[in-house]
Parts: C-alpha cells; sequence; structure tokens
C-alpha cells in the first residue's frame, strides 16, 4: 500500500503539471452555451477575435497567463452548462475583473486597452471573465499611465494598428497595450499570420495613395527562435549588411514563393508577393539586435521593453508614418504617401480607368538635374566634362573671428546657445519647388518667384563682418560668381541690392510639394511636445522651465519627438543621396539616381531658406539689441549674455511681449528653445583654438544627415 508522502508527491506532480484545457470543440460548446460571442472572449483575454477562433478550431493554445484565466473561465462554465444534460453543479461565480472600454478608434471589439486614470469603470459583465493579463517582468512595461492616449485611426481592416513588436514567446505587442499570440515559427508563416489573422496595417494617407505594409518587429529573442543569428557581423556600414543568399532563413523564404527586395534580409528587410489586384503582399520586418532603430534617432528605444518599443513606434506610425527604415527613409517614404506620383484617371478613347500623372507630385520617373545642381561624382557631371562650378548651399558653420571680439563682449558672464525647432521643416512651409526638368538660360533678369540656379556675382555685396555672409555656408564673403539657389539670390535683393544672373537653371512647372510632409511632420512635432508638457500657451519662462524637463516626463514619448526631428533632418538629406560602397566609380549611376525623389534642388531650396532665415533673424537682432552671435551651426546659433537664460539678451516690448524680427522662444517649429549654456571664457577659448562653440554649447554634433 502506497505511504501518504508517496501519494502527496504524485499529487504534486500533478499540480506542477501545465493546466489542461477541454478539447476545441468543447470550449467553443461552453462558449455558445453562455451566450458570450467569440469577440467578447476575445476582449476579456485581452486578445484578438482570431485568436480565440484558433483556441476553438485547434491551430493554436493559449500560453500563461492567459492560459490559467481561459482554464477558469471554462472550468465555470462546465460547472454551469455540463454536457449531455446533467445537472449543473452549484458553482460560485469568481468576481469579474472591471473591463476598460475599448477605444472609439478601435472598430475590433477584440482590442482592449489600459483604462485612464480617472476614468470610471466599466459595469463587470455578468458571465465570468478573466482578469487581465498580469505583467510580466521580461516583456512588460512598468511606466506609469501616459497623460493622454493616442488613438489611431478607425479603419476596420486593420483593427490592430500599424504595427507589433514580436518577443520569443510569441506574444505580439500592438499599439495601446494589444497582445496578440503569434504562432508561427518561420518566415513563411510569420508572414501569412501578419498578412491573414494579425489585423495589422494602416490606411493610405493620401486618397490616391497605397496602404501602409505591416510591420513586424523583431526582439533578439524572436529573430533567434525564427532562425536569424542574434547579430550581423561584418566589416562594412551595419546598415548595408544583409544575410548570405545560402542562409537558411533566406532559401526558406524563396522557397515558399516569397520575394525579398533588392537590399536583401537586413536589418530592415521586406517580403513579398506580387500584388493581386488591389490587394499588397508585404511584411516589413525589423529586427532590434541588428541595429534597426539607430539610437540617434530612437534613443534608448531598442533597450525597453516589447510593450514599450510598440507604444513609440505606434505613435510615430499614428503620427508620422509606419517606420520603413532609418528615419531619413521614412522622411523621404512620407513625402511620396503625402503626394503621391500617380492617381486614377479616364481614359477619354476607351473610358477605362487608368492610372495617370498627379499633378503636384514628382511623378514615376527619375529627373537628371541641371549640372550645378548635381554632384562632382554624377554621370551628367562627368559624362560632359562640366567645369561649371555647383551649388553650395549648405548650412551654416560659421565662427567670429575673436580679433572682432569686443572688450564688452568677453566681459559678459556667459554664452548661450539657442536652438530652432525642426528649422529645415519650418523652411519647408509654402515652399515653391521646381516640378519639371531644368531649362538653361543665358543673362536671364533675376525672378524671386521662380525656383531653379542662378549664377550671379554677390562678392560686391559688403556687410557687417560680425555676421556671417548669409551668401556661403562658412560665413566668409564670396569672391566671385557662384551659383545660388533663388531664396539666396532673392535676399541679395531684398538687402537692397542688384543681382544680374550671368546663367540660370529653371524650371517652368512648380508647386508647393513638400506643403503636406511639413504639415503633417509639424502637427506631430507639436502634438509630441504637448504631450510632454509644452504646449503653445506657455510663456516664455514656463516654456525655458517645461523644455528642461520634458524628457523625463515620458521617455517613450521624447524618444518619439527625437525620431521626428531625426525624420525631418534625414528626409532632406535623402534628396541628395550620395553613392556608398568602396567598389564605386565617378559616372556610374547609383540606385538612389532611380528614385524620382533623388532631387538636389529641393534639397538646396530648403537649406537656402534656413541659411536666409538665420541670417534675418541675426541681423535684426544686432539691430534691435546690438548683439552679435559668436557661432552658428545649422539651426544652433551661440550669444554673448549678461545672464544664463535667453531672456537675459531677447528682445522684448515694454508690454513684455517678443519683439518680432528676431528670435522668439517657443515649441513650433522655427521658434527657439535654449540648447546650452557655457561660461564666456569657455566659448572664447574654444573660438582662439579654431573651434565651433555652436556645436559643444550643449555636447555632441549637430549636423544635417545626408541620408543613409
Amino acid at each position: 500500500m502506497a505511504s501518504e508522502e508517496e501519494l502527496f508527491a504524485n499529487i504534486d506532480a500533478l499540480l506542477a503539471e501545465e493546466p489542461q484545457l477541454p478539447p476545441p470543440a468543447e470550449r467553443a460548446r461552453l462558449r455558445e452555451a453562455a451566450g458570450i460571442t467569440q469577440a467578447r472572449l476575445a476582449q476579456a483575454l485581452k486578445t484578438t477575435t482570431q485568436t480565440v477562433k484558433n483556441y476553438e478550431n485547434g491551430r493554436s493554445e493559449p500560453k500563461s497567463p492567459r492560459l490559467e484565466a481561459y482554464q477558469r473561465l471554462l472550468k465555470g462554465w462546465a460547472a454551469k452548462y455540463p454536457a449531455h444534460g446533467a445537472p449543473a453543479a452549484p458553482a460560485p461565480v469568481p468576481a469579474a475583473a472591471p473591463q476598460p472600454e475599448v477605444p472609439e478608434t478601435f472598430s475590433s471589439p477584440a482590442t482592449k486597452t489600459p483604462e485612464p486614470e480617472n476614468a470610471a469603470p466599466a459595469q463587470a459583465p455578468a458571465a465570468p471573465v478573466a482578469p487581465q493579463r498580469p505583467a510580466r517582468p521580461a516583456t512588460t512595461s512598468r511606466r506609469p499611465a501616459a497623460k493622454k492616449a493616442v488613438k489611431p485611426a478607425t479603419d476596420p481592416r486593420f483593427p490592430h494598428g500599424p504595427l507589433a513588436v514580436l518577443d520569443g514567446d510569441g506574444s505580439a505587442y500592438g499599439v495601446d497595450g494589444i497582445v496578440l499570440d503569434c504562432p508561427a515559427t518561420t518566415f513563411p508563416e510569420l508572414v501569412e499570420w501578419t498578412l491573414r489573422e494579425s489585423g495589422l496595417g494602416a490606411p493610405k494617407l493620401n486618397r490616391h495613395g497605397k496602404d501602409s505594409d505591416p510591420l513586424i518587429v523583431l526582439t533578439a529573442a524572436a529573430a533567434v527562435k525564427l532562425g536569424l543569428p542574434e547579430r550581423l557581423e561584418g566589416h562594412e556600414q551595419r546598415r548595408s549588411l544583409r544575410l548570405p543568399e545560402d542562409h537558411p532563413v533566406v532559401k526558406q523564404v524563396a522557397k515558399a514563393k516569397w520575394q525579398l527586395t533588392q537590399r536583401g534580409f537586413g536589418p530592415w528587410a521586406r517580403i513579398y508577393r506580387k500584388a493581386q489586384g488591389r490587394e499588397r503582399q508585404c511584411v516589413q520586418l525589423a529586427i532590434l539586435s541588428w541595429d534597426a532603430l539607430d539610437e540617434r534617432s530612437w534613443p534608448g528605444v531598442s533597450e525597453m521593453e516589447p510593450a514599450d518599443i510598440a507604444r513609440v513606434l505606434g505613435v510615430y506610425a499614428q503620427r508620422v508614418i509606419t517606420p520603413r527604415g532609418s528615419t531619413a527613409v521614412s522622411g523621404l517614404e512620407l513625402m511620396t504617401a503625402l503626394r503621391p506620383p500617380t492617381k486614377a484617371v479616364q481614359d477619354p478613347a476607351t473610358g477605362n480607368w487608368v492610372s495617370g500623372h498627379n499633378p503636384g507630385s514628382l511623378g514615376t520617373e527619375p529627373m537628371d538635374p541641371a549640372p550645378p545642381e548635381a554632384t562632382q561624382e554624377h554621370p551628367v557631371v562627368v559624362n560632359s566634362g562640366w567645369k561649371g562650378g555647383f551649388l553650395n548651399e549648405e548650412a551654416y558653420q560659421w565662427v567670429r573671428s575673436v580679433d572682432l571680439l569686443t572688450d564688452e563682449e568677453c566681459t559678459l558672464p556667459y554664452a548661450v546657445g539657442l536652438d530652432l525647432n525642426t528649422a529645415f521643416l519650418a523652411a519647408a512651409a509654402r515652399l515653391v519647388v521646381g516640378l519639371s526638368e531644368p531649362v538653361h538660360f543665358v543673362n536671364p533678369p533675376f525672378n524671386p518667384k521662380i525656383p531653379g540656379s542662378w549664377l550671379v556675382d554677390l562678392s560686391h555685396i559688403e556687410l557687417d563682418p560680425r555676421l556671417p555672409s548669409p551668401f556661403t555656408p562658412d560665413g566668409t564673403r564670396p569672391t566671385g560668381p557662384a551659383w545660388y539657389q533663388t531664396h539666396t539670390v532673392a535676399y541679395a535683393q531684398e538687402l537692397g541690392y542688384n543681382v544680374q544672373p550671368i546663367e540660370a537653371y529653371l524650371r517652368r512647372e512648380t508647386g508647393a510639394y513638400l506643403d503636406p510632409w511639413h504639415d503633417r511632420l509639424k502637427n506631430a512635432y507639436v502634438d509630441t511636445l504637448a504631450d510632454l508638457g509644452v504646449t503653445k500657451d506657455l510663456d516664455d519662462r514656463a516654456f525655458l522651465a517645461a523644455m528642461e524637463q520634458h524628457k523625463q516626463v515620458d521617455p517613450a514619448l521624447a524618444a518619439v519627438l527625437s525620431a521626428i526631428k531625426a525624420t525631418v533632418k534625414g528626409g532632406v538629406g535623402k534628396l541628395r543621396e550620395r553613392p556608398q560602397g568602396r567598389h564605386y566609380k565617378d559616372g556610374e549611376r547609383w540606385p538612389a539616381l532611380e528614385r524620382p525623389t533623388w532631387r538636389p534642388d529641393i534639397r538646396a531650396a530648403v537649406i537656402s531658406k534656413v541659411r536666409v532665415n538665420m541670417h534675418r533673424k541675426l541681423n535684426n537682432m544686432a539691430k534691435m539689441t546690438g548683439l552679435y552671435p559668436l557661432a552658428v551651426l545649422s539651426d544652433c546659433v551661440v550669444y554673448p549674455s549678461p545672464g544664463p537664460s535667453p531672456l537675459d539678451f531677447l528682445p522684448y516690448a515694454a508690454s513684455g511681449k517678443p519683439q518680432p524680427g528676431g528670435f522668439r522662444l517657443g515649441p513650433t517649429p522655427g521658434l527657439a528653445k535654449l540648447e546650452g549654456v557655457q561660461e564666456m571664457l569657455w566659448a572664447v577659448d574654444l573660438m582662439e583654438k579654431g573651434y565651433n562653440p555652436a556645436r559643444h554649447i550643449k555636447g555632441g554634433d549637430a549636423v544635417l544627415d545626408e541620408g543613409e
């Protein structure tokens, strides 16, 4: 006869086993007997309706802690609704957990979000429901609830948002706290699940555009589980690394009749099949452990928990665009998404609807620049033997000569740096650019309304040497004829000087191509700053205080803000992406040239306007205050100051309002914020050594990214 200890040991072994669920058909019977829909059960389990269907047809099984919650519910139902008409045993009904309301913007009842702190709990349903999924140390966030939830646009085709972060246990974390069960163990299975069952994706941003493909972000554990190496090693730049073509995963994808884009299986990969009719079949992948999220653009995001990564990328996707690669790539893709190259037009001959040019867009075919707008290695330059010089429209990198510092300036105690919010974005507003091919003119009269490149001699213009010249990036006076973008020449005219172009390359068809891009990114920037406590209604002192603390308010949203700023600069830089790789030879075409968005003239227009806007403010500041800058770097300027705050030297009227024309503090693009404060002696020491105080006033480099 077995001893008591042996029997107890056997019972303990049974208790330690995984909870057992009834067969799939019985699960469905119990739910139907209770009168509960699959959608309502999905809401209680914080999963999707499709996942509940999978539980009831045997395609997948729940994982802990959802497993225990589901078992508890089924046991309660089994006691109330036994099979074969057996009498129901009296069973206590467990207390139902308060059910948070589903956001109005989510059409699927499978979605469930944490309840706002001040909201009243929703009425508990009569039937027992599973408690909310408890936190898991390895995969859930410990951040406090956000003060302002970001709700995605309603679209019944994409009930679970634009993206999900897949962890090694099969949990796919989406926006607003949704957690999906992903049963995939191979990449073909992952693609099929994403396209057929996940409910992921995003609607098009323009009625003539295309929906955004769903994005799956893989943690290191998920990548290894699916057969990828945890790290992608190599000697070239990390962004160009990819799996070799004979890697098992690449073969696996090809065998399942899926394709990879030309850039292969790298940190950002696209797996697709040719579209069938109007239905796209494409999934974007990002591998976190392969440095898909650059730390400079997405500070700290790669180290966050999956739920927080999903939140950061989800907010960015909802306010900007579903990421398609680096922030530079996403910035360029946003331009095309908002200004699609084609639209449906009716063929007058047949009456059929066909694809036609969308007015105001850049079209579908790449366009060669005028020789002075190109780069030295461009085929237009190499093949023509062009020797006529190039546009040099770049951001400021200027330091005032120490010989021009006054004793009064040197005795001021502080050097204060001001940074213009997204200056390149502000310059894109109402910016008219060329849309057609350049046309060459000789001795044309200057017209400030025509975008293009002008060969003009501006060396005769003499300006205050304590300010940088508005005509050159290094702030030095021009020495002879040079090529300038329209805004630069127009500013010379604005200053009262006569301009007589020698040559010009102008475009007949023009338009404000970047306007929708500006509007969307401006709203994203201002809304994200507001979520961090920096709102438009703050006075200047409160604004400075809020900016000092905004990154600590919510690190996730602070990362979104950083990514938005990187999207602006990177997108502008991408308009003139240079060739990459050790084996490139001058005169060869490189991949970027095949894009209609390879437009160095548009990049030049943006940067020219940024530099002109900066000089105009510098000039107005000198007139209003008598103050001259120590240095300028891109959108950052350093001034000598009697105090450690911009309030100590910025011009204000007697009413307390900022004087128009100079630098003004505020959260919108083009207004200024504090970049950093140092002692004046520190700044003078750097200037004497040939360094730029604007680069170091806060730490790190601030340069215009040429794109990736």
